[in-house]
């Protein structure tokens, strides 16, 4: 048989002209790929995003532990507030919370002239009297956090760390005021705000380098908790009432391994809008639980109790625990963790 076909065979396989390919480029490295960090799959990684960097943060600036301070982010100061920037308002309310706009006009407080005028809603006439009191617990809140601060920087240890840190949600509002008071005193603080689906911004009183802003509501709250040493709660509504029930549930049930003071700021307020007796009457807190907190009126009355209860619970029988030594000792009775802190409560 004649071979004559086969170099038509060989032909019938030979390769077509293949076009050439575009150099291909070097993929992402994983923790710069910003598509799969903010999906579902990098969820993981955000959350632990959200506590390893701020625990460096607070290494970093050798903060040890802190004072918590809630309350309302929607009221100014009444020097803010003058009513001749205002409309004749003695203040104005903010929006949502942590907003950076102000609240509608139909919400607002009414005007002197409104009132003068009677066209004043019965809304706007009751928070033209409850603003000013509201403005003067941001006041209050700035001179408190002024006291505090000014005292935990006459502590100091082997460690040099800074004791009773001003802290606050990092907004306007009473968060404002504690920061801004902290800052007039000299001292460092912290705010740690949440990004919310609206304008918001952090107030400008907030050291730079302890300006936090997390997604994780549950994050935030974590390093609010388990830094804190005290808490002052100020009048607010649903964010501050959470905050306050949330450290009072881990007071009254001994999960964190440390006293929490706590001061309820501004006892007709609360008493009007909780009624912790009537918990009692129906048995659903223990009468001993009223004495997880302690009310004040004042700045140097809740400073007094402040100090009080830090000086007893952390200052006087504060010994280094075990499991806080573990590791070689840089000066006799503490390690690198202890210097550089923070003080991380522990859990029962």
């Amino acid at each position: 048989m004649s071979d004559t076909s086969q170099p038509e065979a060989h032909a019938a396989f030979d390769p077509l002209p293949q076009p050439e390919l575009p150099q291909l480029e070097s993929a992402p490295l994983a923790y710069e790929n910003t598509a799969f960090l903010n999906s579902a799959d990098g969820r993981l990684i955000r959350i632990l995003a959200e506590y390893t960097e701020p625990l460096a943060r607070f290494r970093r600036e050798r903060i040890q532990d802190t004072v918590v301070f809630f309350g309302s982010a929607r009221f100014h100061g009444l020097a803010e507030n003058h009513a001749s920037a205002n409309g004749g308002r003695a203040v104005k309310l903010l929006d949502n919370t942590g907003s950076a706009a102000p609240a509608p006009e139909s919400e607002q407080p009414a005007s002197v002239h409104e009132i003068a005028e009677g066209t004043a809603s019965e809304l706007g006439r009751r928070r033209a009297v409850a603003a000013v009191e509201m403005a003067r617990y941001y006041e209050d809140a700035r001179r408190l956090a002024g006291l505090v601060t000014r005292w935990a920087k006459t502590l100091s240890g082997p460690s040099q760390r800074h004791r009773f840190v001003v802290t606050s949600g990092g907004g306007p509002g009473i968060m404002e005021a504690a920061n801004r008071g902290a800052h007039e005193a000299g001292g460092k603080t912290i705010g740690l705000n949440i990004r919310l689906p609206f304008e918001q911004r952090p107030n400008p009183y907030i050291t730079p380098e302890l300006n936090f802003e997390f997604h994780y509501f549950f994050m935030r709250k974590l390093w609010f908790a388990y830094l804190a040493k005290a808490l002052v709660v100020f009048p607010g509504g649903f964010g501050t009432i959470d905050e306050m029930f949330e450290t009072l549930t881990l007071v009254q049930t001994h999960k964190l391994a440390k006293n929490i003071t706590v001061i309820v700021y501004g006892s007709e307020y609360w008493k009007n809008v909780l009624n912790f007796d009537w918990l009692v009457d129906t048995g659903a807190i223990s009468p001993g639980d009223i004495d997880l907190f302690q009310f004040a009126d004042t700045p140097e009355q809740a400073f007094e109790l402040l100090k009080q209860g830090l000086i007893r619970n952390h200052l006087q029988t504060e010994t280094p625990h075990p499991a806080q030594n573990a590791g070689t000792e840089i000066v006799p009775g503490l390690s690198l963790e202890d210097l550089l802190g923070p003080d991380f409560a522990k859990t029962r």
